[in-house]
């Protein structure tokens, strides 16, 4: 079997992602040992098997993303080992490793519910390339937001439903600190003051309850940033806004 051409360095950072997790299953030592040295380069996690066994194994027990699968095998062809894999795992992305170059050979791989080969010898680029676009296609497409919906940053309040998530995860809210939290949404990286979150949300004319506000937004501070980068600032002697986090930097805590 011909040995694999190494890729030429990125030109930029690695994806951000969580890691991945890649078994490599091919009866060569050497190939596996470069294949998952590329793979975990990505930043990837790389797990190799010798045979088809191991690799079965491998994948139920460690639940990989995607398998790197020799066609042949010691014990068990490719095909076997997919059935096998699938039976338990029918999510896990297969991407073949084949010295045949038959197009029947290719159609039998595909058909039996592997997503993609390459043909020895390969660029590692390939494979990584590859891989990269099984794994994409596996991501679940973006669930938009209802239209009517106000979203700022991971921070979503659903008007309708009266609910609100950051980060995907449900945040309680009493009537009080839902309607506070709506008028910051409305503005969003707007410098808001007391005298009009006061005037917006109680109805009330400024003077001598400052301190309501306060109360509030601390409320609403620990049920939005608890444990997370801040949203909701202070700016001294002005009053407050709401803004994504990950351009929080600039306003004061």
């Amino acid at each position: 079997m011909g040995r694999p051409v190494p890729p030429s360095p990125p030109n930029g950072p690695h994806d951000l992602m969580t890691p991945r997790r890649i078994l490599v299953v091919d009866d060569e030592p050497d190939l596996i040992e470069v294949l998952c040295g590329a793979l975990r380069y990505e930043g990837w996690q790389a797990r190799g098997a010798a045979t088809g066994e191991q690799a079965v194994a491998a994948a139920l027990d460690w639940a990989p993303d995607a398998v790197v699968l020799d066609m042949m095998l010691p014990d068990l062809d490719g095909l076997a080992v997919l059935a096998r894999i699938h039976a338990e795992r029918p999510e896990v992305r297969v991407l073949f490793l084949t010295a045949r170059d038959a197009v029947e050979d290719r159609i039998a791989g595909i058909t039996a519910g592997g997503d993609d080969y390459v043909t020895k010898p390969f660029s590692l680029a390939e494979v990584v390339v590859r891989l990269r676009g099984l794994l994409r296609r596996a991501e679940p497409a973006p669930v938009a937001p209802p239209p009517d919906a106000l979203v700022v940053g991971d921070l979503v309040l659903v008007e309708s439903a009266r609910e609100v998530t950051r980060a995907g995860d449900p945040v309680e809210l009493s009537p009080t600190e839902y309607a506070l939290l709506r008028y910051l949404m409305s503005h969003p990286r707007q410098v808001l003051s007391k005298a009009q979150l006061l005037e917006a949300v109680w109805s009330y004319d400024f003077g001598g309850r400052a301190h309501v506000v306060e109360l509030y937004i601390s409320y609403l501070r620990k049920k939005i940033d608890a444990g997370r980068p801040p949203m909701i600032h202070t700016v001294r002697g002005v009053g407050y806004l709401l803004k994504p986090a990950a351009t929080a930097a600039t306003a004061a805590p």
